[in-house]
């Protein structure tokens, strides 16, 4: 016959005196928490896209780039150099580079510069 284990029991240690509060992830102490330390660059096809979106901008458009298999501060430093040839002004959103303005061309002719497969998306 099977023995009844509660969930209490099977979970781990939460909380110890001596660590200081445990990850429910890994186990570890907080402090040496090794799952938020993992990279978390985005699977892809290989293939950059360049898209312009207007939808939720009250009719302004942004060019969209999506597929950059960069993450953190390499995402940050691209966003920047792309925004300074386009002259205007943007951000990242869930991974994404938003450049204001239809900039399309001159993003795709930079982004195969720098060495990556892009190419426009969308109408």
């Amino acid at each position: 016959m099977a023995k009844y284990t509660s969930k209490r029991a099977t979970s781990g240690l939460v909380y110890s005196t001596d660590k200081g509060k445990m990850c429910p992830g890994c186990g570890h102490p907080a402090k040496q928490c090794c799952c938020s330390k993992k990279n978390s660059t985005p699977a892809g096809d290989g293939v950059v896209r360049v898209s312009r979106q207007t939808k939720g901008r009250k009719g302004s458009g942004v060019s969209i780039i999506t597929g950059l298999p960069l993450a953190g501060a390499e995402l940050k430093q691209l966003a920047k150099k792309l925004k300074q040839q386009c002259g205007t002004g943007g951000t990242i959103k869930d991974g994404a580079i938003e450049i204001q303005g239809d900039h399309r061309d001159v993003l795709v002719a930079a982004l195969i510069k720098a060495g990556y497969q892009a190419k426009l998306a969308g109408g």
